[in-house]
């Protein structure tokens, strides 16, 4: 049996958009046996791995902490490289046949130095020097033009598989569960998350629209504050069904809870991304850095509310010289009377609702209230980067858009996602 191994060291919402790239290296062809999968992870992930994909063997690494998103040659990496010597000696005995290296940090470009780099893909260091596969290198250069693209990460790192499993087979399709609505209360990054003055509105809204009578809060022990705020901020016959969980479950817990909600409320998280994997319907805010068509909820069945603002999508990692500007749309009472179920309300400016779908490609978020002026463009990408790999021959491709995205190393060698790297995966 051949072995296989996934370097996913991101986090939570990372780990489980590598959903569809397992599967695809699980599906092989009926002449051969599938793979022994085994994916390295966070250490702190490892329930979560354990969870979401059981047939899977993970490992786990000290991968995040100061300067996890350092380069190669930050003293912090290299702290983490020799800490982590054991399980270097432990995948180094187990003698895979491939190993995909899904982020390009400075950590993830170490592991892959304990591989011959002929059976590593994705990001690789080579004689010391950090090198992508053609494929990486190609959906970065997506990247200047983020409004007009939309590739969701899941299907980027499918695609490092060569043949890709169905779109419409990764996440199961997002039904009621009778539970109530879940509220994650925010993620990771504050700015890109609902204050409660303007989450509390909404809440409300949805609560006349859902038959369960149960509003369960998510988030860590640091959000329990936001939780009473958003409490205070309820009128009492809908503050008395709230069951304030924030900082009180663990991997399982959050796990079962979501599992069992008619909806979660969120902001762009890794709880999002758990309600899609788990099939639990979704209604997610996207405003700031955050882009649903790269990272929005995976399958059918989920509504999605992205900020449009002119300066929509940002870097993260850049001031905001708005004012947050994208934040405003989404206080506007028209909004509320939308999540209410008004088929009536025409959005606010600068705020576009998506219902999620898959096509040939992957996931796909289609307008179905307010006016996206990019769907075209985005159409026409979608169309571009199928061809590119093998997925959507005769779609009528726009030439032009080669002219854009490839480099001169890529007309003159074959433009298969990992072209020129040996890309024919037959495990």
């Amino acid at each position: 049996m051949k072995r296989v191994l996934v370097v996913q060291l991101a986090r939570f919402g990372d780990l489980l958009q590598t959903r569809r790239l397992l599967a695809s290296l699980a599906a092989r062809d009926m002449s051969s046996a599938a793979p022994e999968l085994h994916l390295l992870v966070d250490a702190s992930l490892l329930p979560l791995a354990g969870l979401a994909y059981p047939g899977v063997i993970a490992h786990g690494l000290a991968a995040h902490g100061p300067g996890n998103a350092a380069g190669a040659d930050d003293p912090s990496a290299l702290a983490r490289v020799l800490g982590n010597r054991a399980i270097f000696a432990e995948l180094s005995a187990l003698r895979f046949d491939r190993v995909y290296v899904l982020n390009h940090s400075g950590l993830a470009r170490a592991v892959s130095t304990l591989f011959d780099p002929d059976i590593v893909r994705g990001h690789l260091l080579t004689h010391g020097q950090p090198v992508k596969d053609p494929w990486p290198a190609l959906a970065f250069r997506f990247m200047a033009t983020r409004r007009e693209t939309g590739l969701n990460l899941m299907d980027f790192w499918a695609a490092f598989a060569g043949r890709m499993a169905p779109p419409d087979t990764v996440n199961p399709r997002a039904t009621p569960k009778g539970g109530g609505i879940g509220v994650v209360l925010a993620g990771r990054e504050a700015r890109r998350s609902l204050p409660p003055q303007v989450l509390a509105p909404l809440l409300t809204a949805a609560f006349s629209r859902v038959a369960a009578k149960r509003i369960v809060l998510l988030g860590t022990a640091d959000q329990a504050p936001a939780a009473r705020a958003l409490c205070r901020l309820l009128r009492p016959a809908v503050a008395e069904h709230v069951l304030d969980l924030s900082g009180k479950t663990d991997m399982g817990g959050l796990f079962r809870e979501i599992a069992a909600l008619d909806e979660l409320f969120t902001p762009d998280t890794g709880a999002m991304h758990l309600a899609a994997h788990l099939g639990t319907p979704v209604t997610a805010f996207f405003l700031s850095s955050a882009w649903c068509h790269e990272t929005g909820p995976y399958g059918h069945g989920h509504t999605v509310w992205q900020a449009l603002t002119p300066c929509a999508p940002c870097l993260e990692t850049a001031a905001c010289e708005h004012g947050l500007a994208c934040r405003d749309p989404f206080a506007d009472a028209r909004l509320a009377r939308l999540v209410a179920g008004s088929a009536k309300t025409a959005p606010p400016p600068g705020l576009v609702g998506y219902h999620t779908g898959t096509d040939a490609l992957g996931a796909v978020c289609e307008p179905f209230a307010g006016e996206d002026q990019t769907a075209q463009a985005r159409r026409a990408f979608r169309s571009f980067v199928a061809e590119h790999l093998g997925v959507g021959h005769g779609l009528g491709a726009d030439p032009g858009l080669g002219a854009r995205y490839y480099q001169e190393p890529d007309w003159m060698l074959d433009r298969g996602p990992l072209a020129g790297r040996g890309f024919v995966e037959t495990l």
